[in-house]
């Protein structure tokens, strides 16, 4: 589990990370500030209760004499990692229309790095250690008898695990806020558009793109940059590897970003001559584009099964598409997590509250 930085929880810059609060009989309550916290510990009014992440206990508060604003739980589900999201849900007014609609102020923002990749080369080692254990045994017993144990829904381990694991935190959450109600996107990707665009009629298979244009998956694909000189910070085009005037197709593994420099200056190009004194780069354009869509894959096999875990935790559920994410964040100026915080970062929230000198 990875924790945020702890400017980058709110709207305002200057907003930091809540603090999570338990009563006398460790029922949770409202989170609060760190400045509140960092009070109740000097003042004796309060114990650390759990430092990673840091959760406070009062010793003169009860559950019953204190009030409670709605907290929404919202998640972003991935492949390699998880976003979770503690918000107080509320109504802001728009002034020029005099509208009202529904806002939310970040109290703490999580990112869950799943182990999907560590379970699938555990069970490969167990897979090859058995059948080279089976292979000495003089009576090898058929393995057909025992293949019958994959029910209707039955995951695959490494992607149960992304179920599980994020069911856990939430719960863990609802144990350390007073939670109401849990937000989550529901992901869907049409593999085949994403490998061509250009697909129609009986060469459709399975399902539309839901909230995720070609466009997006490309700037994810090639995190941004210029797949040419790395340039970043720039308008980026789509361009193709192999151009289309010397029989390249549109499927998105033939296509990739360029600045608008390096897209003149390539034209109707070969990749091969244009980066012909730069073997290095080239090697590395064609092994990104022929990478595989498991990620997609994963996302995909384990939607529903994680709209049905949290359903089963009782509160109501709501589900969003990826666009409505996206929108939100940049509404919101939250920031786009970069999956480079550490767990040693949410040790400085410890000792800035004054837990480290107890």
């Amino acid at each position: 589990m990875q924790y945020p930085r702890r400017t980058v929880s709110g709207k305002r810059p200057g907003a930091t990370v809540a603090v999570f609060v338990l009563d006398e009989q460790g029922r949770p309550l409202m989170p609060c500030s760190e400045k509140r916290a960092r009070l109740l510990l000097a003042r004796g009014r309060a114990r650390v209760h759990r430092v990673v992440p840091f959760v406070i206990r009062l010793v003169d508060r009860s559950r019953d004499t204190c009030v409670f604003q709605p907290l929404r739980v919202k998640l972003d589900p991935g492949s390699k990692a998880t976003g979770l999201a503690l918000v107080r849900d509320g109504d802001a007014i728009d002034r020029a229309t005099g509208d009202v609609h529904r806002a939310a102020v970040v109290l703490n923002l999580f990112e869950l790095a799943h182990r999907g990749r560590q379970i699938s080369e555990a069970l490969t080692a167990r897979r090859q250690l058995r059948r080279r254990r089976r292979g000495k045994l003089r009576y090898r017993a058929p393995r057909f008898l025992n293949r019958g144990n994959k029910q209707r829904g039955w995951l695959a381990p490494s992607l149960k695990h992304r179920v599980d694991t994020t069911l856990a935190w939430v719960r863990r959450l609802q144990r350390w806020a007073p939670v109401t109600a849990i937000s989550a996107e529901l992901v869907r990707f049409d593999m085949q558009k994403l490998q061509n665009p250009e697909i129609t009629g009986v060469d459709y298979q399975q399902g539309t793109l839901a909230g995720y244009e070609l466009r997006e998956y490309l700037l994810e694909k090639w995190s941004r940059k210029c797949a040419y000189c790395g340039a970043e910070q720039v308008p980026l085009q789509i361009e193709h590897i192999h151009p289309t005037a010397r029989g390249g197709s549109n499927r998105a593994s033939n296509l990739c970003l360029a600045c608008e420099p390096c897209n003149r200056k390539k034209a109707a190009q070969p990749v091969e001559v244009f980066l012909a004194r730069d073997p290095k780069r080239l090697a590395a354009i064609l092994a990104q584009a022929k990478r595989s869509l498991k990620d997609a894959a994963a996302v995909n096999a384990t939607r529903w099964a994680l709209v049905a875990a949290l359903q089963a935790t009782g509160l109501p559920v709501e589900t969003a598409s990826g666009g409505q994410t996206k929108f939100n964040r940049c509404r919101l100026s939250l920031p786009k997590p970069t999956h480079s915080t550490r767990p040693a970062l949410a040790m400085s929230r410890w000792y800035a509250l004054g837990a480290g000198r107890r």
